[in-house]
């Protein structure tokens, strides 16, 4: 189910990216984004890229990549994605979970995600609940289409003693 993406899938996925970026509620992304700079930007800047498929459908995804260089290379960074019509169903868990693996399989001591929308619940509690702390808080660092400023949250999870 979870496999690393390909340029068609990336394509079928097209629809839920742009729907999440435009809705300006989780992601920090332009907008107006086209296809080609949104496969830039999630399948080609980072390390690897993977895509969640059940019978054919793209459901869900996720980027991994070093979240800064040099000094602090072994913290990664990910970003996860999930269709309307398959959230609540463990899909950003799994997701999650796998990049976990990955994390650990490419070298990573710990992941670290930098701007988390604290009005973004569901993915809060999913990531505490997946062993993320808020390590930090940024207030008004994210304009909220229907909410205006809101706050962010780092949040951060150690790797290294899980096997």
């Amino acid at each position: 189910m979870i496999k690393p993406i390909t340029r068609s899938e990336f394509e079928s996925f097209w629809p839920v990216f742009s729907r999440v970026i435009q809705a300006q509620e989780t992601y920090a992304f332009t907008p107006d984004m086209t296809l080609e700079q949104a496969y830039e930007l999630w399948c080609e800047l980072p390390l690897r890229t993977f895509v969640y498929v059940e019978q054919g459908e793209v459901l869900g995804s996720y980027y991994i990549k070093a979240n800064a260089a040099g000094p602090g290379s072994h913290v990664c960074n990910c970003g996860y994605m999930v269709s309307e019509q398959a959230r609540g169903k463990g899909i950003a868990q799994a997701l999650c979970e796998h990049s976990r693996q990955q994390a650990l399989a490419l070298g990573f001591k710990a992941m670290q995600f930098n701007s988390v929308v604290s009005t973004n619940e569901v993915a809060v509690r999913l990531w505490q609940k997946l062993g993320f702390d808020i390590v930090g808080r940024v207030p008004g660092a994210y304009r909220h289409a229907r909410l205006g400023y809101v706050d962010t949250f780092v949040m951060y999870r150690w790797l290294a003693d899980e096997g």
